[in-house]
């Protein structure tokens, strides 16, 4: 049997207990919250002077903190780009809309309304230029992305397990330097967030762990195949306007690293707990092949460790054309 239609056997023997996990790792939409609770209400007598302490608790608030921001929500904003390549996933069935099609579109209604929020928040703060987040994130979308998992539930289980962490650690830490600055509002609302992404990796995580069960000598090599690769951020392909693609990711990055929201040191982390979680040094009747892949895996940590404590960022601050200079 092919290792295309071995995948494919395994996503059906488990799509018989998806719909427990919608019900276990996502909330009815008349339980969770939406964007309007932390926005000011539109329809309300005091609307302008909400709009009015947004501004001005935003003017406290550094140029690298808004660059952090901007990034992470033209990040969410590129969802389109998410689910439809989710959708293609082997076992995932978009047309006979199984349960596999039915977590997709449910994940991503959850998901889009990270964007939503920030966006709204972005808008009415008065320090940032939205035209140009406009045509990134349009840029985003239509470019696309490739993180290299191909068609492979798991590579793209590994993926999202990985990404959803990474993107709790992002917004945990953007809401803490919200709230060390007085701003409470913008605080909670970037934690309840990535309340939001550790559930989901809990979820995906899961999804991993069920393979495992049923098939560790493949998973483990998919594992492996990934670390190899890299965890690639979605938004790698970040541009401004007038630039080439991905030229704006790196200067990004650097200004995440610089902030401290998300690390090098992050990015091993993540590695790490991914192992203890998974248990992967307890994994038994391995193959030669996926012995191999677990031992690149154990070793890897600390390798990447000695990588991170040799990297430099830069001091200053890239200019971008979403945020006006510091002054």
């Amino acid at each position: 049997m092919s290792l295309k239609n071995v995948r494919l056997e395994v996503m059906n023997h488990l799509e018989k207990d998806v719909e427990s996990l919608i019900e276990k790792y996502l909330i009815p939409v008349d339980s969770i919250w939406q964007p309007t609770d932390f926005l000011p209400n539109s329809e309300g007598d005091n609307f302008f002077e909400e709009v009015r302490e947004i501004r001005e608790l935003s003017k406290e608030l550094p140029y690298d903190f808004w660059v952090v921001l901007v990034g992470d929500m033209i990040t969410e904003e590129a969802l389109p780009t998410y689910e439809s390549w989710l959708m293609d996933v082997e076992g995932v069935d978009q047309v006979g809309r199984n349960s596999w099609g039915k977590w997709v579109r449910h994940w991503t209604a959850e998901e889009n309304r990270h964007g939503d929020v920030l966006n709204k928040y972005l808008y009415l703060s008065g320090r940032v230029n939205m035209k140009e987040i406009e045509k990134t994130t349009h840029h985003l979308i239509a470019d696309g992305f490739d993180i290299g998992t191909d068609q492979d539930p798991y590579k793209n289980f590994l993926y999202t397990s990985f990404q959803e962490l990474a993107t709790y650690i992002s917004h945990n830490r953007v809401a803490k330097l919200a709230k060390d600055r007085g701003n409470k509002q913008l605080s909670k609302m970037c934690k309840i967030i990535s309340g939001d992404e550790m559930r989901h990796h809990h979820a995906y995580c899961e999804f991993v762990e069920r393979i495992f069960a049923v098939d560790p000598n493949q998973m483990m090599m998919a594992f492996q195949h990934m670390m190899k690769l890299k965890i690639t951020m979605p938004a790698h392909f970040l541009r401004e306007s007038g630039g080439k693609i991905g030229s704006a990711f790196e200067e990004f990055s650097n200004t995440a690293q610089r902030l401290g929201v998300y690390t090098s040191k992050d990015y091993v982390d993540i590695l790490e707990k991914l192992i203890v979680r998974w248990e992967i040094d307890k994994i038994t009747n391995l193959s030669d092949e996926a012995e191999k892949a677990r031992d690149y895996l154990m070793k890897l940590p600390s390798r990447l460790s000695r990588l991170s404590e040799r990297m430099k960022i830069p001091a200053n601050s890239y200019q971008f054309k979403w945020v006006e200079p510091a002054v």
